[in-house]
Order: C-alpha cells, then sequence, then structure tokens
C-alpha cells in the first residue's frame, strides 16, 4: 500500500510504493512551474529521499496539465542580480541534487517540458513520455536565453540538436526527443504511467547499493578523459567487487538462484 507524505511540503507529493518513490509537482494552475520555494521543497524531498536506503527508485512527474513549464515567470520582473543569481544558484542545487542522490530518477513526462521543465527531464537519469509530449527551450522568444536549461541539455542530445531547440525555441515532440536521446521511451498516454512503473521496478530489482555507487561513478567518469575515466572507474569497479552484494550477486548467478541482497 502506498504510504502519502505531504504535510511537510506545499507544492510537492511525496509518496512510497514498495521501494519506489513517487515524488510529483504540484502546482497544477501554474502548470508546474518552479518558484523557488517550490525548487527548495523539491531538494528538500530528494534529500529524505536519499538517506532512506528501503527507496530504491524515484519517479518525478506533474499533476495537472503539464509535467514542467519552467520557471514561475510571475516571480521575475523587475528583481535586482542578487535576486538572479539566487534563484538559479537554488535551481542548480536542484538539478546537481537529481543527480548526485544515490536512487535513479525517473522523469515521467506528460503535456510540456519547458525551459527549466526541459532541463530537469534532460537532468534526471531516465525519462519516460507520452506520444503527445513537448519539449522546448523557448527563452529565446521573450528575451531570456536558456542558458542553464542548456547545460542539461547539451549534456543529454548532441550539439546540433540542442544548438537549434535553444536558438529557435520551438519544441521537439516525443519522436524527435527519441532519436535526440532526451528521452528512453515514448508511449501512448493510457500507458504512460505503468511503462513508467516497469521501468522503475526493473531498477528497484537490482542491488541499491550497487545501483548507487554506479550511479555515482557515471556522472564522475563521463566528462573525463578516457584514460582519467578507466582508470577510475577500474579502482570503482575493484572496490564494488569486494561487497557483500557484488559477492552475493555473483554466487547466486553461478548457483542460478535469485539473489538475496545486502544493501552493502
Amino acid at each position: 500500500m502506498a504510504d502519502t507524505k505531504t504535510a511537510d511540503y506545499q507544492h510537492v507529493l511525496f509518496e512510497t510504493e514498495g521501494p519506489i518513490a513517487h515524488v510529483t509537482m504540484n502546482r497544477p494552475t501554474k502548470r508546474n512551474a518552479l518558484s523557488l520555494e517550490h525548487m527548495q521543497e523539491l531538494i528538500g524531498v530528494l534529500e529524505t529521499i536519499s538517506n532512506n536506503q528501503k527507496i530504491a527508485v524515484v519517479i518525478l512527474k506533474g499533476s495537472g496539465p503539464a509535467f514542467c513549464a519552467g520557471h514561475d515567470l510571475s516571480e521575475m520582473p523587475n528583481q535586482s542580480p542578487v535576486f538572479y543569481r539566487h534563484l538559479f544558484d537554488v535551481c542548480t542545487k536542484l538539478m546537481e541534487t537529481i543527480q548526485s542522490i544515490p536512487q535513479p530518477v525517473i522523469a515521467q513526462v506528460h503535456g510540456i517540458a519547458t525551459a527549466a521543465g526541459c532541463q530537469l527531464v534532460a537532468t534526471c537519469d531516465l525519462a519516460v513520455a507520452e506520444e503527445n509530449a513537448k519539449f522546448a527551450t523557448p527563452g529565446v522568444k521573450i528575451g531570456l536565453f536558456c542558458s542553464t536549461p542548456m547545460v542539461a541539455l547539451t549534456r543529454a542530445v548532441g550539439r546540433k540538436k540542442a544548438m537549434e531547440m535553444l536558438l529557435t525555441g520551438e519544441a521537439l515532440d516525443s519522436e524527435g526527443a527519441l532519436l535526440a536521446g532526451l528521452i528512453n521511451r515514448a508511449v501512448p498516454a493510457e500507458d504512460l504511467e505503468n511503462e513508467t512503473k516497469a521501468l522503475a521496478q526493473k531498477i528497484a530489482a537490482a542491488s541499491t547499493f550497487t545501483v548507487g555507487i554506479g550511479k555515482q561513478a557515471f556522472y564522475k567518469q563521463i566528462e573525463m578523459p578516457q584514460p582519467l575515466a578507466y582508470s577510475y572507474a577500474k579502482e570503482v569497479m575493484s572496490l564494488n567487487a569486494t561487497a557483500a552484494d557484488a559477492e552475493e550477486g555473483i554466487c547466486a548467478f553461478l548457483e542460478k538462484r535469485p539473489p538475496n541482497w545486502k544493501g552493502c
């Protein structure tokens, strides 16, 4: 049975279903736009999840008609440089938190994912979208180039496609997002929840300890030159091989039985 915890959050719904955490951005009338308070709440719930060894994977989704429409523009007019730096500091911390927690985060995308909403999709470890979803970095159209979304976008898709999205602000459909590598799967709207959950369950079947090691290593090595990446990865894998879950997994494979993970 699902366990819902919403008392500490105004704009986020947090629910656990066995080893799966469901984090729902809950500002439907604002298309889940990322206000400062909303981003701070998302950081808080992700940090809480990070410390819960019973949670193996996170599904991030939005309530209402959209996944996320980006920053809450109603907060932004006539502010000082100090405010803007703080706003984008908090946004950056949110994106870094998604990738630094040990649990993989899957974006479950419906409707639109624009600007910082597209940045969220690009930042999440995996993404499943409905076939009618749209993805865009349209800041150029309002005189505010999507510079921080650009960081995540250019690490998820090819340079030419990223530059086209950034310079034109035009939306990419789910088929285009899939071809570009922005999402993992495009599915019919009626299958979105089940397909996302099925992917989460596959991840949850593995050792959470091992997945956490792998996720951390993935992001650390990906920006390294190849020789340094191999040097780092072989040390990670050597230490991983000494862990109880690695020994259990290897023995279970050889003995043709399901593994009994220890979580260490």
